[in-house]
């Protein structure tokens, strides 16, 4: 019974249930726009690409999907989002309570950026933190989709909450068929997308960090310093590298104004992390954008965030560490401060088998479907990543494949959280210590 209630277990069934009842739920003829019963791999592929805040879609959601259905899948991505910014955020306080364990939270925060409070009070600030600019976002939208596109005031209601509920949680769906690409050239709609993109994704240990020292940067805790640093690079390096590759594609950027350019590379840049929206036609970048997006997505965004990967924290610790091994010192450090050697096991961990699992699902998508490697690894990538973009051959997957997707999916977005906790619950001391040896590296 012990082993059953491991809090880590109990995130991946409750994940399950949700997915499980989301399939029921899309299932019915309400759901359906047409009135019919949805086949069970559209409802089931749809209930865990939503669940797992991914944005992978075998349908359009807009058309294929009735009002009931697509309110549905958006307290499905809700629940994905709130929900895993809210296990991690408690599991990460039941495993610092625990008296055996000396490392960190499996957050990588330090003890003091959460506090000790009730686990009440915390879920409590989740919630406000993710209503409140849920609507502030949604807001902006609708006003800007009456004003700035004509909509009604009925359907800009409904787009505007849709979207930005998807923007925040890093789901990455959309009622458009072409996703946001209708507003390219609409700063007043995509920026406000990205800010939610990027504050739902960079964690809820960052977000409570700053808010209680936004002043006193120097009192940030490491995770808060790396995991901000990271997303700068992230942000800025994506934007460089496709308006270096992109400037000039006339099926991308190259035919837009060079203002449109600028804005559009920082949306994809901001969206290939974890989002999932696109305002390009995705399949017509250069293979050298394509090759970008393989690791941006790969590695996500912050920890007890909403997006997904193998997470920046844990990348810009194998940075810490890679940078004290080719200078030659004994301890990793960041910031005036000594990264503990468990938190490296853990990184290297979470990255080696993050990488094992991309590797084996490629392998596994090449050998179902008749589709080339780079389509194959981007499509693999980001459904691990929980990043939900596309070059547009999900649909055209064998159920067989669509699958794989779904296992990636899960596995992706919850085996995260689950690994991680296992790890920090998993830490013991041994009695007894072998004789060190020094195996030949490299």
């Amino acid at each position: 019974m012990k082993n059953i209630l491991h809090p880590a277990r109990i995130v991946v069934l409750l994940f399950a249930l949700a997915i499980l009842a989301g399939t029921a739920v899309l299932m019915l003829p309400l759901a359906r726009a047409n009135g019919e019963t949805a086949p069970l791999m559209v409802a089931f592929f749809t209930s865990v690409s939503a669940i797992c805040v991914t944005g992978l879609v075998v349908v359009d959601t807009g058309s294929y999907w009735s009002g009931f259905g697509q309110a549905a899948i958006m307290v499905l991505f809700q629940l994905g989002g709130f929900g895993m910014m809210t296990a991690a955020t408690l599991l990460g306080l039941m495993v610092n309570r625990s008296s055996r364990l000396r490392t960190r939270l499996i957050t990588q925060t330090e003890t003091r950026s959460l506090g000790m409070g009730d686990i009440a009070s915390v879920a409590r600030v989740v919630f406000a933190v993710t209503l409140a600019m849920q609507v502030v976002i949604a807001a902006i939208l609708l006003a800007r989709m009456v004003c700035g596109h004509g909509l009604g005031w009925q359907e800009a209601a409904w787009s505007a909450v849709f979207h930005a509920v998807s923007a925040f949680n890093n789901a990455g769906f959309s009622l458009h068929a072409d996703s946001l690409t209708r507003y390219a050239g609409d700063a007043l709609v995509l920026a406000p997308v990205m800010i939610a993109i990027v504050v739902g994704g960079i964690g809820f240990p960052v977000l409570h960090d700053l808010r209680h020292r936004l002043r006193d940067p120097r009192h940030w805790s490491l995770h808060t310093k790396l995991t901000l640093v990271g997303t700068a690079v992230l942000l800025a390096g994506g934007f460089v590298v496709i308006l270096l590759f992109e400037w000039h594609n006339g099926a991308t950027l190259g035919g837009l104004p060079v203002a449109d350019r600028l804005l559009n590379a920082m949306f994809i840049s901001t969206a290939a992390r974890a989002a999932g929206f696109n305002t390009v036609d995705f399949s017509a970048l250069a293979p050298e954008s394509w090759a970008l997006h393989y690791l941006l997505m790969f590695i996500g965004g912050g920890s007890a965030g909403t997006a997904g990967g193998v997470k920046v924290g844990t990348v810009m610790i194998l940075v810490m560490l890679v940078i004290a091994e080719a200078r030659g010192h004994t301890d990793t450090e960041a910031f005036g401060r000594r990264v503990a050697v468990s938190a490296q096991r853990q990184a290297v961990t979470v990255l080696v088998l993050g990488s094992v699992i991309v590797a084996f699902g490629t392998v596994a998508l090449l050998g179902i479907s008749h589709f080339p490697l780079d389509r194959v690894i981007f499509e693999v990538v980001s459904a691990f990543g929980s990043t939900g973009l596309s070059t547009g051959i999900t649909a055209e997957l064998p159920v067989a494949g669509q699958l794989v997707l779904t296992a990636l999916m899960f596995v992706g977005r919850v085996g995260t959280i689950t690994l991680a906790t296992s790890l920090v619950l998993g830490e013991r001391r041994m009695p007894y210590r072998y004789p060190e040896d020094h195996p030949i590296v490299g």
